[in-house]
């Protein structure tokens, strides 16, 4: 009889803890309470008052994700206390997160580390209802000011993502080392962190926000430690015309090969919407909604390796481009800035073409038809090879097709929303120097071409058939040549800016 049981356990453990093929994953964007002064210090109890208000609404998400079988769900940056602090007054929300390491489950012992209520919290919140919870909190560490380093008031603070398992166990920590412009009240980690574990349905990597136009953490977690799906809070400001965070976060999850479970704060007076499931093979579901201030849920059913697919390949991203002639590159070759990066453009004038444009090394080819164009709509085709230096350094390598705000070309590279033009094709490559290259392609009023375009192994972004029935924004293979970003890592904070990019 002992016999028989002990061998009962062992193979309900074994079908418990058997990998997954697949998985159902959830990420909610939430539009923070946000608290009323942020410039005045206020009381433990009171940050914590602010702090549950929001885990409320969270916590209503997450069991509802629960319900439905999700497995894992991500919630987003500053999305339980806000983003606009000092280091004084952000302290009063700030817990000691420890190492996963010390194996602990704080909904089982809150007080094996000090006062740790949020930390308690969210650990319940996943313990009572079975799923992964990742939350972005803030962490604190006690230092010396005598040690070359310490802050003058004695600690420092990190802009942190948590992550706990099923059990309410902490499973990750991961200090963010990109910080944005404006995030004075965090520290900067001495070490960009790795953070991976292990789950019943992949591997999984963490980073926060502006981390992702980064080699260390974001792209060093695929190349170097093979993880199958990342976790992403994030606030991010939407930047037209090429980084939105739905359009951003899914070209990097199909140019790196893996998941990404992108989580953004909700707040659109600041720019800031745009979440989503994305992977390899589907650029959603997504969520963009500049209308009203309400979070949302989503879930999707993704691959829990996407890499093993029969349809996963590594693209030669400048095959193509250097294997052709080179095209005219077109009658109108002029300079304008996008993004304060100083684009080269040519306009397209004829309802087909095959034009090449260089900046450079790099050069972009691209060849389209049936360009139905309205009598106020320019379309340029732009090549930018070179530093980008506005919130922060780092290089780029952009081959883009886009709309200009209005008939004026020196409007081109400005943000624009709408459109009426369509395309019957297009097919856009370039010679990249770099093997990280992201596909984009957004249509009028910032969707996302689900299904109606393709990268081929060549390194050619082309489209579908489908791409003629929808007016085009743009179309880009947005390039980083991490080699040449500048080595220091520069954490220069100007005040005035808040969120990320």
């Amino acid at each position: 009889m002992i016999c028989f049981s002990f061998l009962l356990l062992m193979l309900l453990n074994a079908d418990q803890s058997r990998a997954l093929d697949k998985f159902i994953a959830a990420t909610y964007e939430h539009a923070v309470i946000l608290p009323e002064n942020t410039l005045t210090p206020v009381t433990e109890e009171k940050a914590l008052e602010l702090m549950n208000r929001n885990i409320d609404i969270l916590e209503k998400a997450i069991k509802s994700a629960a319900t439905q079988g999700a497995h894992i769900i991500v919630t987003p940056e500053d999305g339980i206390y806000g983003w606009i602090f000092t280091r004084e007054t952000i302290y009063p929300y700030l817990e000691d997160i420890p190492d996963p390491e010390v194996h602990w489950i704080p909904c089982s012992d809150p007080e094996r580390f000090g006062r740790a209520p949020v930390q308690t919290r969210l650990s319940c919140i996943a313990k009572n209802n079975s799923i992964y919870v990742v939350a972005n909190i803030g962490d604190k560490k006690p230092c010396n000011i005598s040690t070359v380093g310490c802050p003058e008031d004695g600690h420092y603070h990190y802009n942190t993502a948590v992550v706990y398992d099923s059990d309410g166990k902490l499973v990750a920590r991961y200090h963010k080392y990109n910080l944005f412009l404006g995030e004075t009240q965090f520290n900067v980690p001495p070490e960009p962190e790795m953070v991976t574990f292990e789950t019943p349905f992949g591997k999984f990597g963490i980073f926060i926000c502006f981390d992702i136009l980064f080699y260390k953490p974001a792209a060093a977690l695929v190349v170097d430690h093979q993880v199958d799906t990342v976790l992403f809070p994030t606030a991010w400001m939407n930047v037209l015309p090429h980084l939105t965070a739905i359009e951003f976060h899914s070209a990097w999850a199909m140019g790196m090969g893996v998941n990404l479970l992108s989580s953004n704060t909700h707040n659109t007076s600041m720019r800031m919407t745009g979440s989503g499931i994305f992977s390899p093979e589907t650029l959603g579901p997504y969520n963009y909604n500049m209308d009203t201030e309400h979070g949302h849920l989503i879930l999707s059913e993704l691959s829990a390796h996407p890499r093993n697919s029969s349809t996963f390949f590594i693209h030669n991203w400048s095959l193509y481009a250097n294997s052709i002639a080179q095209y005219s590159p077109g009658p109108n070759v002029f300079r304008g800035h996008l993004f304060s990066d100083e684009f080269t453009f040519t306009e397209l004038t004829e309802p087909q073409g095959n034009y090449t444009l260089c900046q450079k090394n790099l050069c972009c080819h691209l060849t389209y038809t049936g360009m139905e164009k309205i009598t106020d709509e320019v379309y340029v085709l732009g090549v930018f090879d070179g530093l980008h230096e506005i919130e922060g350094q780092y290089y780029l390598q952009i081959c883009t097709l886009l709309k200009c705000l209005n008939t004026d070309i020196k409007s081109c590279g400005e943000p624009v929303e709408t459109a009426s033009t369509k395309f019957k094709s297009f097919s856009l490559s370039g010679n990249f120097s770099t093997s990280f290259v992201f596909p984009e392609v957004l249509l009028n009023k910032v969707h996302l071409a689900t299904g109606m375009f393709q990268v081929l192994p060549d390194g050619r972004l082309t489209s579908g058939d489908s791409i003629s029935q929808k007016p085009l924004l743009s179309a880009t293979l947005f390039g980083r040549w991490y080699d040449k970003d500048p080595v220091a890592h520069d954490d220069t904070i100007f005040p005035d800016s808040k969120g990320c990019p």
